[in-house]
């Protein structure tokens, strides 16, 4: 499939306010944040609905935009609690919701139906047939897995074209955490998945 050339989009992480504010007024084009609940970075210091509408609004004055994970992998008491939360992001207008469980995908597009939703690189997309995939469930972005070589990404990009995202910058994020072995070290709950850093040193 062909496509278009567009100039890349920067987007940059916020784990509160000001790293949020900065980001954009020192060029980003957006940022992703993650709130107080269904997010995998538990012990960061997230944002309440409250902040996360403040700095939509802060984003939008500057014609930027704000990403909100939502990229837990659910169990059935998330789902029941799943709904209202939502409907506090649309409220919050946010611009879109990052996503990695099909659960989770299922109930946003029931609850919040015109919320445009991307695949979280939680979601571990490592190929072009995953990709269509959820391009049909009505992704309008698909974060790539981080461990992807660029000719990975340019086939990718050549046989799909809902939109790309990929990482230029920071921790390699493995999506399989329930595996391994770091989450017994740190007491990390096994039903409940969060981000961490091994602290092994690694070699590239």
């Amino acid at each position: 499939m062909s496509r278009n050339l567009v100039k890349p989009e920067l987007l940059a992480p916020a784990g509160n306010m000001e790293k949020g504010k900065m980001a954009l007024l020192y060029g980003a084009d957006a940022i992703y944040l993650g709130g107080k609940l269904f997010g995998l970075r538990a012990f960061a210091n997230n944002f309440s609905l409250e902040e996360i509408a403040e700095m939509a609004e802060y984003a939008h004055s500057l014609g930027k935009k704000v990403y909100v994970t939502v990229n837990i992998f659910a169990h059935n008491e998330d789902i029941d609690r799943l709904p209202d939360y939502l409907r506090g992001l649309q409220q919050a207008k946010v611009d879109a919701l990052l996503i990695s469980d099909l659960g989770v995908w299922s109930t946003a597009r029931q609850v919040v139906p015109d919320m445009p939703l991307h695949v979280s690189t939680q979601a571990n997309t490592t190929n072009y047939a995953t990709v269509q995939a959820w391009e049909q469930l009505g992704a309008e972005r698909v974060v790539l897995a981080r461990e992807l070589s660029l000719a990975e990404i340019s086939e990718i990009s050549e046989k799909t074209s809902v939109e790309l995202e990929t990482f230029v910058h920071g921790a390699m994020c493995i999506s399989l955490q329930r595996t391994l072995p770091f989450e017994r070290l740190s007491d990390r709950a096994r039903r409940q998945p969060r981000c961490l850093h091994s602290g092994l040193p690694l070699g590239i």
